[in-house]
């Protein structure tokens, strides 16, 4: 109370205006709120009031963050005929603080300050989309987006579009949930379309009609200004076509690829042929290759050819005997049909399936 008091018989006669301003991160010091022009009483009085009173005197904010919003803290300091404050975290370039000076019998002063962000190099790439083939079924359940490092999240529907082909935005295209489906390194994105806008019968897909059309043409957009885990745009947007055709109603069947057997004593890979293209991220992880002890092999698989051929090769020589191919029965093709269960079957959760441990082998020899 003394210093307020003592302030306020000082400052009965005309001063000149304090001035707020932004001292920006010099080596290791961090960004600080200084208030110069002050005069020399004020300095004194100010030099001997404690943390708690130059913090009614100097308070900063998040702007816009509500009157609510606690103040950010730090610790104050009179030095160089300067009140300066230092905040006990680093303000965040980019982000605009709201500074006010209170002191007494003064209007308060009230400053807006923005910490410039420091330019940053663009290397994040958007650096495959799949399914990779622009030809696809008219109900197309998901896309995989493959990002070069972990993407900032909160950020997926409003950075992702769905035009037609006269450039307007198709309306609501994908199915918009809280929790994003990104992969653990946040690396991997699942955009699933809306799959009540796919499955005939349902009242989204009666009301708004089906999502994509057999016969027309679709583009799928990313902004370019889509932020990174580190805040950083991408290296550039993508634009993605995309051909709706005739709407995959059967299930993949194993009986219809072709299985192609190495020879023995190689590191030739086995090689597998699809009628159709497959789920990418189901195909890196749900075929298995059984040695003839009936243990895996270990080895590396590649997925080629827009998703219709995957292909193993061994870690060791192939030895000379009887193999087969373990699959689990909840591969599927691009419409969300598996070995094990048309899509159009389960009308109530078409999405979150239950993973069975089903599996079908299939025989193949090395001679």
């Amino acid at each position: 109370m003394l210093l307020f008091a003592a302030l306020a018989l000082h400052l009965l006669a005309p001063q000149t205006a304090p001035t707020l301003s932004l001292a920006p991160r010099s080596g290791a010091s961090p960004a600080a709120v200084e208030v110069a022009a002050l005069d020399r009483a004020t300095l004194q009085r100010l030099t001997a009031a404690t943390q708690e009173e130059l913090s009614r005197i100097l308070t900063i904010h998040v702007a816009g963050a509500g009157p609510q919003a606690p103040a950010v803290t730090g610790a104050y300091s009179v030095a160089s005929d300067k009140l300066r404050f230092v905040p006990r975290y680093p303000l965040e370039p980019g982000l605009r603080y709201r500074a006010v000076l209170r002191l007494p019998d003064r209007t308060p002063i009230e400053r807006e300050l923005l910490l410039p962000a420091a330019p940053r190099a663009a290397t994040t790439a958007l650096e495959a989309v799949y399914p990779t083939s622009e030809h696809v079924p008219e109900n197309l359940l998901k896309l995989y987006l493959h990002f070069s490092a972990p993407m900032r999240r909160g950020e997926v529907y409003r950075r992702v579009h769905l035009l037609d082909a006269a450039g307007r935005a198709v309306d609501l295209p994908f199915l918009e949930i809280e929790q994003e489906l990104w992969g653990a390194d946040g690396r991997r994105l699942t955009l699933l379309f809306d799959p009540g806008r796919i499955k005939r019968g349902l009242r989204p897909r009666e009301e708004s009609g089906p999502i994509l059309e057999e016969g027309k043409s679709y583009v799928l957009v990313v902004d370019r200004d889509w932020p990174d885990a580190e805040g950083n745009v991408l290296t550039a947007g993508y634009r993605k076509t995309l051909r709706a055709g005739p709407p995959a109603q059967s299930q993949p069947d194993p009986a219809s690829w072709k299985i192609v057997p190495p020879r023995p004593r190689t590191l030739e890979p086995l090689t597998i042929t699809f009628p159709e293209p497959l789920d990418h991220a189901l195909l890196g992880r749900v075929i298995a290759v059984l040695g003839p002890p009936g243990q895996r092999v270990p080895g590396a698989v590649s997925i080629e050819a827009q998703e219709t051929r995957w292909r193993f090769t061994p870690a060791a020589a192939w030895s000379p005997g009887a193999y087969q191919l373990e699959v689990d029965t909840t591969l599927e093709d691009l419409a969300g049909n598996s070995i094990g269960r048309p899509f159009e079957v389960d009308a109530v959760h078409p999405i979150e399936r239950r993973a069975t441990l089903r599996t079908v082998r299939i025989p193949f020899a090395i001679r």
